[in-house]
């Protein structure tokens, strides 16, 4: 079981969420990426200046077993996306805490982090989750 590092914030869909400055940075939990496997193909579907909303999908990610569709986990306007993943989709097995990041949103609200799960909470659902 993983353990999830306790500087980010998760959603029940396995996205993390970390503040950095006015930014947050979004990416995929190692528990997602353990449930993946093998990632081939990562696409955002926004592009920088769209507004995203919290809970509507971004873009898809691909692996040797499925196809599942990326969340947004707080509203905001996209302000970078990781250009990297497009050449190295298995950057996110590699790193997906560090340089496996997905995108980069000016929240709308700083309040909309503290709806989403810390560490501990998260290690709960993932644990109450069908593996």
């Amino acid at each position: 079981m993983s353990t999830f590092p306790n500087d980010r914030r998760y959603t029940v869909d396995h996205e993390w969420a970390k503040q950095e400055g006015g930014s947050v940075v979004i990416g995929v939990s190692s528990f997602a990426v353990e449930q993946l496997g093998d990632i081939t193909l990562v696409s955002i579907d926004a592009s920088v200046g769209d507004h995203l909303e919290a809970g509507k999908a971004f873009g898809t990610i691909e692996s040797v077993k499925t196809l599942s569709d990326l969340l947004a986990p707080i509203s905001g306007i996209l302000e970078a996306v990781n250009g990297e993943l497009e050449d190295s989709p298995e950057t996110i097995n590699d790193d997906c805490y560090g340089k496996g990041w997905m995108i980069k949103i000016k929240p709308a609200s700083s309040a909309d982090l503290d709806k989403l799960m810390d560490d501990a909470a998260y290690e709960t659902h993932v644990k109450s989750s069908p593996h």
